[in-house]
């Protein structure tokens, strides 16, 4: 016999293995609708891949792996996608989920399946891939996807290969029955999990003691192929997957450890049949063996159930009595949850239906003060301290929840079971991991927040720099173009020149352009008058609205300090100058006395008008030519002045101002060479 350790903690509740395994498994048939939740595993959930309106095959794939940790979803029978949308899925709250639904036509046509005769001659990888593709998960825990557990990294050495055949909890014998009957089929499982994973030790089965047929199944199957059968006694949870790995070695997994950590990698019964039909026949994973049981159904046994199959279809195989069952209960009594619908549909993980009656399950009595026995400690199987975790969640001290290791509970029900005052101490602790669990997701989301709010202003500085470092550039090279190389003038720049030494003998800016203008027409009329005395109330009202956008431009560069505030206040003295002259002159247009009220000003401006247009055509081409680079010199000269202005006062538009200002400065050019070739 091999030497076998036991655990600290369990119970020992009552079995009730008797009332289902009693009958050999049986087909439960194919139900009017099956459903199909998208998510049946840990991980994403899959994605859609067919249409409402299509046929689908047995074995077709409905939706597809999204991501590593994720399974597709496969159609147990042929028939019809009628709908896809929100169903509700087997969940302690009772949520809803994306799930396909499937009408079946009675045919049960399969797909073309293609099967592996010696899976010892093909690649790792390629078994992997087949596993994973055909949808397979675990089927006796939280369903976490095969493929990935079994890729175990190449800095891990794995010793010891464990198929878990324990099926501890109460009323469940799926794995029994399922050990009785296919015991070839776990064995030639077995196998192949062995050429995937190499164990450099053993491969072991262990098998609880209360399974004597099942045993005896499996020495059978296993002669000669060097898979030991482990029995060991009965004892409530040694199913659970650490608990299991330290009955058959003796090594424990470390606080957030996994088994690979010791050397040890697990799997399940039923799992390990489904990837012996992968491999060897190319099925994917579309049915289960599913027990149904409790005094509320009128026969109690296992069924090999199509996925997606409503649970209310199975319980009606059984004589099902509503009135008689107290609760529905998915899974088994310590660690099952409860059904609020029976139209979810049986899924990867469902292992057991329990619907049991008043005298089996009686309303448990009103739970009391803690008496601080310390009966729960004893009974924890992870060596937990289940009383001082009771405090903390009903305190909601989630610190000292997580530095207590309360994510190392396995949710197994013996403390609450072994208590005395009644107190559902499991629910506490399921709510507080889901409270912890919610607040780390929002840490998280938080910190990514900030992470993005960080990263912006990195890019306004970035940009800002960028900027600053374009201007720069444009200056140093406007500077540079000041001169050819070979001390020749540029001709952009001689232009420009030409402008500024033209400016000195000419008013440009427009307040005093309306001054002189003004002051030009006194001379004639009465009745321009009333024209140029606007003309120079304008002008005035421009030079003031100047003059303060100046001052308060000024004083902002002397606040902060910055290169500009001299050309700022050289700006304020000449506008200051500017709106004086436009005062002056507009008061001493008030002053003087016009004559000659008979002009009109109307015939007036069509007079200029024609004038200016009879100029025009008297013009050369020459002359038009040369007028046209003196408007592109005064145009360039007044576009560099804005942008040098809007430079200096940092103006989100001075990159819009240098594109003027190139474009200008191609036109002076272009006029420029077209006066030199005809010259």
């Amino acid at each position: 016999m091999r030497k076998v350790w036991d655990i600290h903690g369990g119970i020992h509740p009552q079995q009730n293995k008797s009332q289902s395994n009693q009958h050999a498994i049986v087909s439960a048939g194919i139900p009017d609708q099956l459903i199909f939740p998208l998510s049946q595993h840990i991980g994403a959930p899959a994605a859609p891949i067919v249409e409402v309106g299509q046929r689908v095959l047995k074995g077709q794939t409905l939706a597809a792996a999204k991501g590593f940790v994720s399974v597709p979803v496969h159609a147990s029978t042929s028939g019809e996608v009628i709908a896809i949308e929100q169903r509700v899925i087997p969940h302690p709250s009772g949520m809803t989920a994306p799930c396909i639904i499937v009408k079946p036509d009675g045919r049960d046509e399969w797909i073309t399946l293609s099967g592996i005769g010696d899976f010892t001659t093909v690649e790792k990888s390629v078994l992997l891939k087949r596993i994973g593709d055909s949808g397979i998960a675990g089927m006796g825990g939280a369903g976490f996807p095969s493929a990935v557990k079994l890729s175990t990294r190449d800095d891990h050495n794995i010793e010891t290969l464990i198929i878990n055949g324990t099926e501890c909890e109460p009323y469940i014998t799926a794995d029994d029955l399922l050990m009785r009957e296919r015991a070839d089929e776990i064995i030639e499982g077995s196998k192949i999990l062995r050429h995937l994973i190499n164990p450099a030790k053993e491969v072991l089965i262990g098998v609880e003691d209360n399974k004597p047929e099942a045993i005896a199944a499996l020495q059978q199957a296993a002669e000669g192929s060097g898979i030991d059968i482990v029995p060991f006694p009965t004892k409530y949870p040694s199913g659970g997957e650490k608990q299991l790995i330290e009955i058959l070695t003796g090594k424990e997994v470390p606080c957030g450890g996994l088994p690979a950590d010791v050397g040890i990698v697990c799997q399940n019964i039923g799992t390990t049949v489904a990837i012996y039909r992968a491999v060897k026949f190319g099925e994917p994973l579309i049915s289960r063996i599913t027990t149904v049981t409790g005094y509320a159904c009128k026969e109690q046994r296992n069924f090999e159930v199509l996925l997606g199959s409503p649970v209310s279809f199975l319980l009606d195989q059984c004589g099902f009595s509503q009135e008689d069952c107290t609760r529905l209960i998915m899974g088994g009594p310590m660690m099952g949850f409860t059904l609020e619908n029976s139209d979810v549909p049986v899924v990867k993980t469902t292992n057991c239906l329990l619907a049991p009656t008043r005298e089996e399950f009686p309303p448990p009595p009103p739970a009391q003060a803690c008496i601080r026995c310390g009966m729960c400690a004893e009974a924890c199987p992870v060596s937990l301290l289940p009383q001082q975790l009771y405090w903390f969640a009903r305190g909601k001290e989630y610190e000292k929840l997580e530095a207590h290791n309360l994510m190392d509970c396995i949710e197994c029900g013996a403390c609450s079971f072994s208590c005395p005052s009644n107190i559902p101490l499991v629910q506490y602790y399921r709510a507080s991991k889901a409270d912890i669990r919610q607040q780390k997701q929002d840490n998280i989301k938080s910190d990514q927040s900030k992470l993005r709010f960080e990263a912006r202003q990195q890019r306004l500085e970035r940009e800002a720099i960028e900027k600053e470092a374009k201007r720069k550039a444009r200056r140093e090279k406007a500077h540079a173009a000041s001169n050819d190389g070979s001390g020749k003038v540029d001709a952009v720049q001689a232009a420009i020149e030409r402008a500024r030494a033209k400016k000195e003998g000419q008013l440009s800016d427009p307040a005093q352009a309306a001054i002189e203008k003004a002051m030009a027409r006194r001379s004639g009329t009465e009745a321009t008058a009333p024209r140029d005395k606007a003309s120079l109330e304008q002008a005035v009202a421009s030079a003031e609205k100047r003059l303060a956008s100046a001052s308060e431009k000024l004083a902002s560069a002397e606040q902060e300090g910055a290169d500009t505030a001299a050309a700022f206040r050289v700006a304020v003295d000449k506008m200051t100058a500017k709106l004086e002259q436009a005062k002056t002159a507009l008061t001493g247009f008030v002053e003087a006395p016009v004559t000659n009220t008979d002009s009109d000003p109307a015939q007036a401006a069509i007079a200029r008008a024609m004038a200016n247009r009879q100029t025009q055509e008297n013009l050369s081409e020459g002359d038009k030519l040369e007028q046209t680079i003196a408007s592109l010199e005064k145009r360039l000269l007044k576009a560099r002045d804005k942008l040098t202005t809007a430079e200096a006062a940092g103006d989100d538009n001075a990159s819009i101002m240098a594109d003027a200002v190139t474009k200008l400065e191609g036109k002076l050019a272009d006029a420029n060479n077209q006066r030199a070739n005809k010259a």
